[in-house]
């Protein structure tokens, strides 16, 4: 039988483009299936910051046009991606060398509209397979059939057969014609033992404030006693874009420093927390600190790190929340030390003028990455810049190893000058410290389903199940994700029909009791002075709205769909009373009675 020949498309022309990723590390975080998967996301402003600061698009007809899924097609011919592995799968293929070489790893590359009536469902999404070799592969668009539900781009992600791989990525956006991008830049040299290296980390002290706290911890450490340095903030104390998240982060080079100056060797006598949960506050912060940091009265940490200057625009409170973790932190039997930490977004922007003054008026150690990073963006290579916000930055708010690296050497510079730094006597909070920003929620605890109290009573009404699909976060050195507010209570869509079909654990009401909770309420007395309600966010539309009431009151509606992921969201139920008993019930909103909602827990000032 003859062969037959197919003749090869004709070649494209060269076409003008863009990258919104190059060379950007990327790793295979854990999944339920045992697959790793490294999300990309590229809605709200991601896409455009990458194409500014990774694509150097300044042409606003460009930038409008991403804004859309209609845009996005109406602009971009097609997309060329590649991959090549890194780490050990890369250093076992270089010594098979010629004698077997192996063929290469294949990662799926998916990318994924958002749809207008359903985020998460109703989008396009295109799948192809990637061989992790550093060969491009190109997606046309016109070779696809496209939702007429895509609102937005959503996400690119990378899935690898497993677990823990590590590879290196590009995606590069070529352009139809009549549209030209800029051309692309060299990579830079970046020289960390630079002058202007030196300069920018002495730019990103702020002050060392009273040192007697920090220097008795380094003291500890060199005596050879336990010392504990913890980290609580957002999304970048959690680590997003450092790879690999777990050692690639600020919080674990830090550390590594910290061993380096005072230590025994790493994890001899210096031990490590981190605690960061992304998009999240200090509302939320202040609430997680007892399990999160102080693991339920089991931890005393000796240094605390605090991150949340990128994340407090969502504080209700416009700082006080932020003041009150501080309070309740220095607050502690052992007098631990608090750093106070500044990171920064893409758009140079943080809250720093805000928090600061916290810092101020405690006399604490402040760091500022703003301070040290942004003025040299905007010089000249020999003239004061080190390296470029594509560099620095993995997404618009999240920074590249090299930035986690820039993190913690501006901390170690902070370490070091405490260091040398004479004694002072340390400043008490007993000495009549006035908080700048308040300080209502220093006391502030948390009440979940595996707490009981006796100034707290509950009927859980038809909240009766324990929701798994939370917000989970890789704490400490771990890879494997920790789920977030896991003693939950959850009421369920479809209640009387599904709740017979439930297995019980984790001290659910499930099986047929579940089946009498109907839609009643959620039911709490409890006496205090304030109240905060944590849920659940979701993108899925089997969630709904919920009411919370109070001594027969309407005080909020808690949307899970304000932010669109799943995530840990708190709202202030009531503040500023006096302490008394309230009855609270948590209802669902009037037309969402057969839609889920997931009350995560309660902050309350007792």
């Amino acid at each position: 039988m003859d062969t037959v020949v197919t003749a090869p498309r004709d070649p494209e022309k060269k076409r003008s483009g863009f990258y919104i990723m190059r060379g950007k590390d990327i790793a295979a975080s854990p999944q339920p299936d045992g697959r790793g998967i490294q999300f990309l996301y590229m809605d709200g402003e991601r896409l455009i910051t990458c194409a500014r600061i990774v694509g150097n698009i300044t042409d606003g007809k460009i930038i409008d046009m991403l804004k859309t899924a209609e845009g996005f097609r109406a602009l971009v011919h097609s997309i060329g991606v590649s991959a090549e592995i890194t780490g050990d799968a890369a250093q076992v293929s270089d010594r098979a060398g010629a004698r077997e070489k192996p063929a290469a790893q294949v990662l799926q590359f998916v990318l994924q509209m958002y749809g207008g009536t359903d985020p998460l469902v109703s989008g396009t999404q295109i799948r192809i397979p990637v061989p992790a070799d550093g060969m491009e592969q190109i997606i046309r668009l016109d070779d696809w059939e496209w939702s007429a539900d895509d609102k937005v781009l959503g996400q690119f992600r990378f899935e690898f057969p497993a677990a823990g791989e590590t590879a290196s990525a590009s995606v590069r956006l070529y352009l139809r014609d009549g549209f030209e991008a800029p051309e692309e830049e060299p990579d830079e040299e970046v020289d960390l033992s630079s002058p202007f290296y030196a300069e920018m980390l002495e730019r990103s002290l702020m002050q060392t404030g009273d040192p007697a706290r920090l220097k008795r911890a380094i003291a500890k450490a060199r005596r050879g006693e336990n010392v504990t340095i913890a980290f609580i903030g957002g999304s970048i104390t959690q680590g997003a874009g450092a790879v690999p998240i777990n050692t690639g982060c600020y919080a674990y080079r830090t550390f590594e420093r910290l061993c380096a100056l005072a230590g025994r060797g790493t994890d001899e006598n210096i031990h490590y927390i981190k605690a960061g949960v992304g998009g999240t506050p200090s509302e939320l912060g202040m609430l997680r600190y007892e399990r999160d940091v102080l693991r339920d009265g089991t931890v005393q940490p000796d240094i605390v790190v605090v991150e949340f200057a990128v994340n407090d625009a969502g504080d209700e409170t416009g700082g006080e929340c932020f003041d009150s973790l501080v309070r309740k932190i220095l607050k502690a039997d052992n007098d631990p030390a608090v750093i106070l930490l500044f990171a920064v977004f893409a758009n140079d922007w943080n809250l720093q003028e805000r928090l600061a003054v916290v810092g101020e008026a405690y006399d604490l150690p402040m760091v500022s990455v703003r301070d040290a990073v942004v003025a040299q963006f905007y010089k000249k290579p020999g003239e004061g810049k080190v390296f470029s916000k594509s560099r620095f930055f993995y997404d618009c708010y999240h920074p590249t190893n090299l930035g986690h690296t820039v993190m913690a050497d501006c901390i170690g510079y902070l370490l070091d000058s405490v260091d040398g730094a004479p004694a002072r006597e340390a400043v008490s909070l007993d000495s009549g410290l006035v908080p700048p920003l308040g300080g209502e929620f220093e006391d502030v605890k948390l009440f979940d389903r595996s707490l009981t109290s006796p100034d707290i009573h509950v009927d859980c009404g038809s909240f009766c199940h324990t929701d798994r699909e939370l917000q989970a976060v890789e704490m400490d050195r771990d890879l494997a994700p920790t789920k977030e507010f896991p003693y939950n209570w959850m009421h369920r869509a479809g209640n009387e029909e599904r709740a017979a079909e439930d297995s019980g654990a984790d001290g659910d009401k499930e099986g047929p009791e579940a089946a009498a909770c109907g839609q009643a309420p959620f039911r709490m007395d409890i006496t205090c002075s304030a109240l905060l309600l944590i849920y659940k966010d979701s993108g899925s539309m089997a969630v709904g709205k919920a009411e919370v009431w109070a001594d027969g009151e309407k005080v909020l509606t808690a949307d899970p769909h304000l932010n669109g992921w799943i995530h840990c969201n708190p709202l202030i139920c009531f503040r500023g009373g006096e302490r008394k008993t309230r009855h609270v019930e948590v209802r669902m909103a009037p037309g969402d009675e057969e839609k889920e909602f997931t009350i995560l827990g309660f902050g309350y000032v007792p």
